[in-house]
């Protein structure tokens, strides 16, 4: 039957309202994914601005609380919101690159409260081994953690690179204005003593080619300190602290770790050779080093322990380090337990190497030092030296007491760079053993199944300083930690020259003394 043009009509109209209907019903429900993914970012950013503009001062429940709370909010407004790819890309770290244009109104302290430890101060050193304060990470040792490593990172930015310089390989500031110059006088300690070491054994080849007028024979590795009396109020205890640089470039370590073990103190006790070698070498014909980097650090050590003691107050060294400084930390530890027995001796340290065998790791058990090692996953060094030590160890019942195997000292903290939405995710061996990038890892640190801590404090630009691992979407310039106009200034006569140093500023020769009786290990 022949249709009529009338129900012809009718059925191309119904035929449109559907279609309307049905675009009408796609773009609706578009539309509702938009406004929830829209809805997520601004709670998202309204939520961050909340933290960027009130400090918050807590207990250890409050913080743990707040850490995990936003985490499971966050994951429910994931499974709520559906934004596309390139959405899904921007939203994926909770800071954007306006987050780092100075508007002056929204920043806070980049430090959380400081809360007072002198209750458990021993328990954050380790007199428990760390159990129950790592997974999740307590509070209050994180930011016990970051101070120290903040100490270390001072070593790196007051050192004296430039192989142009007269004063290559020394410290850039006096002893009295590190602290002031660097931004840590808000830790509440004061450097005591500089430490030196003999170069040739720590410096690499473009330091040994620079024209080093100061001294031809050493170069700065750390240096001494103390906490001040409203410091050690804070943390229960005189604090001395001791922070020792690591070398200039992880590359470094394939040549220098390929050296044997030697003896210490007895027959089974030994330690990587080029780490005792930079611990204790020393030369009466140079100038910095008529003493010993193990010599210079326990005088001073000794001294203040007497004098501290003297006064009746608690007293503990803390000895810390990155790279080659975490195994120069370790030997400072073992030599200072050794001299002054009752002593609580504790090492913190950052991208260590393993330093010395067996017997050399039951002797520090045996003598109470308690070491943390923070460890990023990504990282080689910590592997080193002997690459075949983890296959080795994995037959503990019959390598376990040979004295040519490496082993690791202490509770280890091990960090993984893939958890930090800001990190790029690719392969540097730099990159992963930059030291500001272990201080960026354990602020974000929370447990090992949560996500990077939402409210972590530290200032993201920080990874940047020396290394180029912070995602592209930030827009923070990679190694953007020089000085102006590479050192050089415009002086009254118009010309560019490189500036003189202070007479206060420049290193001045160890004084030549006797090294005093107190029967080193060594």
């Amino acid at each position: 039957m022949e249709m009529s043009p009338y129900r012809h009509v009718i059925t191309e109209k119904t035929r449109s309202r559907k279609t309307r209907r049905a675009w009408k019903l796609k773009l609706n429900v578009t539309w509702q994914s938009i406004k929830k993914a829209v809805s997520c970012n601004i709670k998202k950013r309204l939520r961050l601005h909340l933290h960027l503009s009130c400090a918050r001062s807590t207990t250890n429940q409050i913080h743990r609380q707040s850490a995990v709370k936003p985490h499971q909010d966050a994951k429910s407004k994931k499974k709520a919101c559906h934004p596309n790819t390139t959405l899904a890309h921007l939203l994926r770290a909770p800071y954007t690159a306006m987050d780092f244009v100075d508007r002056g109104d929204h920043m806070t302290p980049t430090l959380s409260p400081r809360q007072n430890i002198s209750a458990m101060w021993q328990e954050i050193h380790g007199s428990s081994n760390w159990e129950n304060l790592l997974d999740p990470l307590h509070p209050f040792l994180r930011r016990e953690i970051l101070k120290y490593g903040e100490f270390v990172e001072a070593t790196y930015d007051a050192f004296d690179f430039d192989p142009l310089s007269e004063y290559c390989g020394s410290c850039r500031y006096n002893r009295h204005k590190i602290f002031e110059t660097l931004g840590l006088t808000k830790h509440g300690y004061k450097v005591k003593k500089y430490i030196y070491a003999l170069s040739h054994v720590d410096v690499p080849e473009w330091l040994k080619r620079s024209h080093t007028m100061w001294s031809k024979d050493s170069n700065w590795m750390g240096y001494v300190a103390v906490s001040r009396k409203e410091e050690s109020q804070r943390i229960g205890r005189r604090d001395i602290m001791v922070a020792w640089r690591g070398t200039v470039s992880p590359s470094e370590w394939f040549k220098d770790l390929t050296t044997s073990l030697e003896h210490i103190d007895n027959a089974n006790v030994k330690v990587q050779e080029g780490f005792l070698s930079v611990y204790k070498s020393k030369d009466e014909l140079t100038r910095y080093n008529k003493l010993s980097a193990s010599e210079q650090v326990m005088q001073e050590v000794v001294r203040m322990v007497n004098f501290y003691k003297g006064k009746g107050e608690k007293v503990s060294l803390t000895v810390t380090g990155h790279s080659l400084g975490g195994a120069l930390a370790l030997l400072n530890a073992y030599e200072a337990a050794t001299v002054i027995p009752d002593l609580f001796v504790s090492v913190i340290s950052f991208g260590a190497p393993r330093v010395g065998n067996i017997a050399f790791k039951e002797k520090l058990n045996k003598l109470g030092v308690k070491t943390l090692r923070v460890v990023v996953k990504q990282d080689i060094v910590p592997k080193l030296p002997g690459l075949l030590n983890k296959m080795l160890n994995n037959f503990h019942g019959l390598t376990g007491k040979l004295n040519w195997v490496y082993r690791h000292v202490g509770t280890q903290l091990k960090l993984d760079a893939f958890i930090s939405p800001y990190l790029k995710h690719e392969s540097d061996l730099s990159g992963s053993h930059n030291l500001e990038l272990y201080l960026h890892l354990i602020d974000g640190f929370e447990s090992k199944k949560s996500k990077y801590r939402w409210n972590a404090r530290r200032d993201l630009a920080l990874v940047n300083k020396t290394s180029d691992m912070l995602i592209e979407d930030l827009k923070i310039p990679e190694f953007w930690y020089q000085f102006p106009y590479k050192g050089l200034i415009l002086n009254k006569y118009g010309r560019w020259v490189k500036p003189g140093r202070l007479p206060e500023d420049i290193p001045s020769p160890l004084s030549i003394e006797t090294p005093p009786k107190h029967g080193h290990p060594f």
